[in-house]
């Protein structure tokens, strides 16, 4: 497995073991030291307070001040007895006594004759007046407060002094390389280049190749060792970094994703693309046989109703895992097989629907298009690219493709253990950003193996 890889890693370290030489790596610069300014404080100045009285001078100010204050206290007494009471104010005569009313005079009879009229009654003599009202007297004005003396204003406070301000630290120091002989790079970019060639010969796509140069050149410009004898381990472990960095792809993990997706629906449904013969419907049968063993029921779908055989092909899986396969007549509509799989699976509460189409290279355009019209009736939840690993450089532009005609979500590589170059394995990830899957790697449904990229480059390095 992957044996041209392994060749190109060992003929590089050796290279890079025999035509480079050891230089005594330049010291780490020092650290800049912290400046530091120091700065004198001030004594603080002391706060004024009240004057103390300790002349005689002072004690004769402040009794001629207790004199004036005394002197102006009196004055204000005398004036405010000199000045004459207030006059009392004027009683308001009483209100005149209202009139009595008239009774109104009735007209005389017209036959008697008219009565001498009535002599008048006295008129009462007026009312006494009403007895004045006593002035009222007001309480004199209480005398006036002694003025107190103005108190002196207080002196201003001196500002106080402002703390001196830290120092600034210096800035950290890079870490230090560690110690040992560095490699000489006056003759790594030939060296490289032999690598290139050798990882394209291995089918390493060319954007691929060129990130594992980058990647491994400034990992070597860190390398220390103590002697020639562990350069080539030194080169092999920056090799091995580079080649894991370059296969680090955001991972899917299928179980993981199966179980939350049917916790959301059902049937949860992956479509199943490629070219012919990559292996797509023996995925399938081994993508159902490891949701049964997960307690998972599912559906097989017979999309590809075009290549000869395909139909019975997959019944021959559906038999051995145990599922149900919903299959039409060849040459039937491939997005109603799938249509009649999904009803099927509401209808016997299935949790996943497998979908198989017909295997199509990327160039014919009509059969691009029936895939996307299955894509449309389908709605799938997942679409894989099953690819294989012989076909090298054509995987990943297969995989380009088809990613862009109906977008891919993962990748499933297969005949891993039967790849001599590995460059497909190593590219194909990288190139079309997409993660994988599985690998299959045998002739048995259990023979496929979840990606890891630990798995890879242990394979690629284990007799290099």
């Amino acid at each position: 497995m992957f044996d041209n890889l392994k060749k190109a890693i060992k003929s590089f370290t050796g290279k890079v073991a025999e035509e480079t030489e050891l230089k005594d790596a330049p010291p780490a610069p020092p650290a800049p030291k912290a400046t530091f300014q120091v700065v004198e404080s001030k004594p603080a100045a002391p706060k004024p307070g009240p004057a103390k009285k300790t002349s005689v001078d002072d004690e004769i100010d402040d009794e001629i001040a207790a004199l004036e204050a005394e002197i102006e206290a009196e004055l204000q007494a005398e004036k405010a007895k000199a000045a004459p009471p207030p006059a009392p104010p004027k009683a308001q005569p009483p209100p005149p006594p209202a009139p009595k009313p008239v009774p109104p005079v009735a007209p005389p009879p017209v036959a008697k004759p008219t009565p001498p009229p009535p002599a008048p009654k006295p008129t009462p003599p007026p009312a006494p007046a009403a007895q004045m009202a006593k002035p009222v007297v007001q309480a004199p004005p209480p005398p006036p407060k002694p003025v107190e003396a103005p108190k002196p204003a207080p002196a201003p406070r001196a500002p106080e002094p402002k703390p001196a301000p830290a120092p600034t630290p210096a800035p950290a120091a890079p870490p230090a390389k560690p110690a040992g002989k560095a490699i000489q790079l006056d003759k790594i970019d030939d060296l490289l280049w032999d690598l290139e060639l050798s990882l394209l010969e291995a089918d390493v796509a060319m954007t691929v190749v060129e990130e594992i140069k980058e990647t491994l050149k400034a990992k070597l410009a860190d390398v220390r060792v103590g002697g020639p004898d562990e350069v080539p381990a030194a080169v092999e472990g920056a090799l091995r970094q580079s080649l894991l960095e370059t296969l680090q792809v955001d991972p899917l993990d299928f179980d993981t994703w199966v179980l939350e997706k049917t916790l959301a629906k059902k049937p949860v449904v992956i479509m199943f693309v490629g070219v012919n013969g990559t292996g797509k419907t023996t995925s399938i049968g081994r993508i159902a046989h490891r949701l049964k063993e997960n307690g998972y029921t599912s559906v097989m779908a017979a999309g590809d109703t075009f290549r000869a055989g395909a139909i019975q092909q997959l019944e021959r899986h559906a038999e051995k895992v145990g599922v149900t396969l919903i299959k039409t007549s060849a040459g039937g509509d491939p997005a109603a097989v799938a249509f009649d799989a999904i009803e099927h699976a509401k209808g016997r509460m299935k949790d996943v629907v497998l979908l198989d189409t017909a295997g199509r290279m990327q160039t014919n355009t009509n059969l691009m298009d029936e895939m996307k019209k299955i894509k449309r009736v389908a709605k799938p939840d997942l679409i894989v690219f099953v690819g294989d690993s012989l076909a090298g450089n054509d995987a990943v532009e297969q995989a380009t493709q088809f990613d862009k005609a109906v977008g891919l979500d993962a990748i499933i590589l297969t005949k891993v253990d039967t790849d001599a170059k590995g460059g497909a394995a190593l590219s194909i990830a990288k190139a079309v950003g997409k993660p994988i899957l599985f690998l299959g790697v045998g002739q048995e449904y259990g023979d496929i193996v979840p990606y890891d990229p630990e798995w890879m480059v242990n394979r690629i390095f284990e007799a290099a």
